[in-house]
């Protein structure tokens, strides 16, 4: 069997007649709307005027001061962080300028290094050019000295290869030997 529900269930000894669906009241209202009586106007003008009141009162006191502190602070944190920001963005490009300053210095020591740097060793390089040139015109010179004393040694032997074959032919094509003198002359006479 079912329970009867609290909610729905009337006490014992209500006025109300249990419709199933329906609540309906046995004691009958009276009148008109109850804040459209005119017996209770006076009371209730008073009871507006007593909370109007007290409401002024606390939003006069107490809560229009607390929202004008905090929009007070806002405000002032407001400022103070737009004050902030400017002198941080004040920083900020002082040190941008400062960057790109430094950075067009190092670029012109870079530079200047590198010119520097260029230029010696080109120099370096043109003393040990010349040097090389002076060592190779030593051993140039020295290379025509022996190859000219080496010539005149070989024409030397020219000469008296020359004599010898000279003096072979004569020899074969006469039978006789020529005199030593007479085969100078005839070189001699040929050299020239």
């Amino acid at each position: 069997m079912a329970q009867p529900n609290p909610l729905t269930t009337p006490p014992p000894g209500a006025d109300t007649q249990v419709v199933p669906g329906h609540v309906e009241h046995t004691e009958a209202h009276s009148g008109a709307f109850p804040p459209f009586e005119t017996s209770g106007f006076l009371a209730q003008l008073i009871w507006l005027a007593l909370a109007f009141g007290l409401l002024y009162y606390l939003m006069d006191k107490i809560a229009l001061p607390r929202i004008q502190s905090i929009l007070h602070a806002r405000a002032e944190r407001l400022r103070a962080d737009l004050d902030q920001a400017q002198a941080m963005k004040a920083e900020a490009d002082a040190a941008g300028v400062a960057f790109e300053t430094a950075l067009r210095d190092a670029q012109g020591k870079a530079r200047d290094i590198a010119q520097t740097t260029r230029n010696d060793l080109a120099a370096e390089a043109e003393v040990k050019r010349k040097a090389l040139e002076e060592q190779l015109n030593a051993k140039l010179s020295a290379s025509e000295a022996t190859i000219r004393t080496r010539t005149e040694a070989a024409m030397g032997n020219v000469r008296s290869i020359a004599g010898e074959a000279a003096s072979a032919i004569v020899e074969r094509l006469t039978g006789q030997a020529p005199d030593r003198a007479s085969l100078d002359r005839a070189l001699d006479a040929t050299a020239h």
